[in-house]
């Protein structure tokens, strides 16, 4: 991954396209002053499935008395017996 950087006032002239760079390549930019990297920008990035699916999760269990032992007898699972 190539980090693209621009000074301060390239990107002041140029913001827009910039950010629009930023938006289709789905890469961060770094802004700089003197030389010296002072602001990242990056691609905002949607929640992925598993960590929603995992906060609704967040809080459901109530009480689990020793979490070392199976939730359920072994003699219950259908492909012991």
């Amino acid at each position: 991954m190539i980090q693209q950087t621009v000074s301060k006032s390239q990107f002041k002239a140029q913001a827009l396209e910039y950010l629009r760079l930023v938006q289709t390549q789905k890469q961060p930019l770094i802004i700089t002053h003197a030389g010296k990297p002072v602001v990242e920008v990056v691609p905002y990035k949607e929640e992925d499935a598993d960590k929603t699916i995992l906060k609704s999760l967040k809080g459901s269990v109530l009480y689990y008395k020793d979490p070392d032992e199976p939730a359920i007898d072994l003699q219950d699972w259908e492909m012991l017996k």
